[in-house]
């Protein structure tokens, strides 16, 4: 696949305008956004992708086409489980509603920046060291085992990180607006406010490092990478509003994802075996008998994992909560 500078500028270019306008329009005064906003804003931005993703397998091939929406649903569904924390951050550090669209645009963009370091990074690595595809690989199956047997107590907001910069930074206990420092006292404190945007910045980097080498898992072209990441970030603000109280009902949510990590693992290392150059194995040849799984088996195992784990969740709360009001009902009246 071929990609000029010029598009690659233009690109990056509309990319920057869709994030300084919604800074503009809906962040820099700050407000809660309604369902109807929230919902009519997410459906343009998945709808922008979509057209995208159509028009670039109009031009360059439904097999560049069907890499981009395999990526563009991995970075999504990891990008709703990057919610998750933040709703978990959002509610440790108290942020008033009013100013969490605020937090969560400085934090996509801090994501956006982040990814595309690491997009450059792989890029180069995968351009010069066919071997990287066993380190990605490998990455991706421990990443996945962690996903899915990560604990359900973790506090993002009172994490090993967040201690080391409370410990090192003056802190004020209250909120000044949405500012990130205040004066007290003629001292100058950071506020809570600031420690949000820090330890957002800190998880998107985590979220980075499964993110991007996911995505090499299923094309190698940094043009499909950088865009499904660009509009999986897209929107992602409004989808908090969105479906923010269903976060909590997405239950296997982790569990989804862990299978998602583990099929791009294991994918990778096919791949690796496939294209070898390592001596030590096989001679420094290629094996013949390790198969490429095709785009369109990787485009339709995910899209059926994160409908299986999406059914299952709803299923399980709405069983849970049932079986809660039974349990009420028979409980006798105080």
């Amino acid at each position: 696949m071929s990609v000029t500078p010029l598009v690659w500028i233009v690109t990056l270019a509309i990319t920057v305008a869709f994030f300084v306008y919604e800074f503009f329009a809906h962040v820099r005064k700050p407000h809660e956004p309604s369902i109807g906003e929230a919902a009519r804003w997410s459906a343009f931005y998945i709808g922008l992708a979509l057209l995208f993703g159509v028009g670039l397998g109009a031009a360059a091939g439904w097999t560049y086409g069907g890499e981009y929406f395999a990526g563009y649903l991995t970075e999504k569904a990891l990008s709703i489980d990057n919610l998750f924390v933040f709703l978990l951050l959002m509610t440790g550090f108290a942020v008033p509603k009013i100013y969490q669209q605020k937090v969560l645009m400085i934090g996509i963009v801090i994501a956006l920046v982040l990814r595309g370091i690491f997009i450059a990074i792989g890029a180069g690595l995968i351009a010069n060291f066919s071997w990287i595809f066993y380190v990605f690989g490998a990455l991706l199956l421990v990443l996945a085992y962690r996903q899915a047997f990560a604990g359900d107590d973790h506090d993002p907001a009172h994490g090993r990180f967040m201690t080391f910069v409370r410990r090192h930074l003056p802190v004020s206990d209250t909120y000044d607006g949405g500012r990130l420092t205040t004066m007290k006292d003629g001292r100058r404190f950071v506020t809570p406010m600031f420690l949000t945007i820090v330890a957002i910045g800190f998880i998107d980097l985590i979220f980075a490092v499964d993110s991007i080498p996911a995505i090499y898992g299923l094309t190698e072209e940094a043009y499909i990478v950088f865009t499904a990441n660009a509009f999986a970030l897209m929107g992602l603000r409004q989808l908090f509003f969105l479906i923010g109280g269903l976060l909590e009902r997405l239950v296997y949510l982790a569990q989804g994802l862990a299978v998602i990590l583990g099929f791009i693992g294991v994918k990778l290392v096919l791949h690796a075996l496939h294209v070898n150059e390592l001596p030590f194995i096989n001679g420094g040849n290629g094996v013949a008998w390790a198969p490429e799984i095709p785009i369109w088996f990787s485009l339709l195992f995910i899209a059926a994992t994160i409908a299986v784990a999406t059914i299952a969740s709803l299923a399980k709360t709405r069983a849970d909560r049932r079986a809660d009001i039974e349990e009420g009902d028979r409980s006798p009246s105080s």
